[in-house]
């Protein structure tokens, strides 16, 4: 028919060969875990193969995807994780930023309060996404980017709070003098530690500003599964 072109029998992958494949991916992931588990001393070949339970041979041909990404590095027998992985996770904090910005912009809105989205980092934590509200006098200038220690300011303290503990906390002038700050955990997201929160230099209603941050913590949550 006019328009149409043949491309020929499409082929598709056989149930096995599927298999084989997302059993290969899986190996292959083990492998890289594997690497990242050892904090200090790099693991030979040897130690990887026990660790994912294959041959040597097997985490050879593993290995030599995983190196030309960049995501790992031979030295001899020795395996470390490449500088591959340092462009991958350069990737996570602005899409993490484009996922909780409409949550944040409405909880500021709603608030009048300078919102924040903060993830921890070793000890730290750190804001990865900001927005300041549009209608208010003045409000909080918060850089993205802004560290400080998970031990102070509600955002540090709210990502270690337990699931049977209250669904969010204040803080007042641990961070700033005359700051006060409300945030809540964001949960249910594998290996994310975060939180959401807002600050201001306005005292902050609790019992109202506290389940409007829950609910904005619960919405970026989503957003990320």
């Amino acid at each position: 028919m006019p328009g149409i072109r043949s491309t020929g029998p499409l082929t598709r992958q056989s149930p096995t060969v599927a298999k084989e494949s997302s059993l290969t991916l899986d190996r292959g992931l083990a492998l890289l875990q594997a690497v990242a588990d050892s904090d200090t001393e790099a693991p030979t070949i040897s130690d990887l193969a026990t660790a994912i339970g294959a041959s040597r041979a097997a985490v050879y041909r593993l290995l030599v995807p995983l190196q030309a990404r960049g995501l790992v590095r031979r030295e001899g027998s020795k395996v470390r994780l490449g500088l591959g992985l340092l462009q991958l996770a350069a990737k996570v904090a602005p899409q993490l930023r484009v996922a909780a910005l409409p949550a944040l912009r409405e909880l500021a809105e709603a608030v009048g309060a300078t919102a924040h989205l903060t993830v921890a980092d070793g000890d730290e934590a750190q804001a990865i996404a900001v927005v300041e509200p549009s209608w208010t006098t003045y409000h909080v200038a918060y850089r993205v980017g802004t560290r400080h220690s998970l031990f102070k300011g509600a955002a540090g303290k709210a990502i270690a709070l337990r699931a049977d503990e209250p669904a969010w906390v204040g803080t007042v002038g641990e961070l700033q003098p005359g700051a006060y700050g409300i945030a809540a955990p964001v949960r249910g997201v594998t290996d994310l530690r975060a939180s959401v929160g807002v600050v201001t230099f306005e005292p902050l209603d609790g019992a109202a500003v506290g389940p409007r941050v829950v609910i904005a913590a619960n919405a970026i949550a989503e957003a990320l599964r």
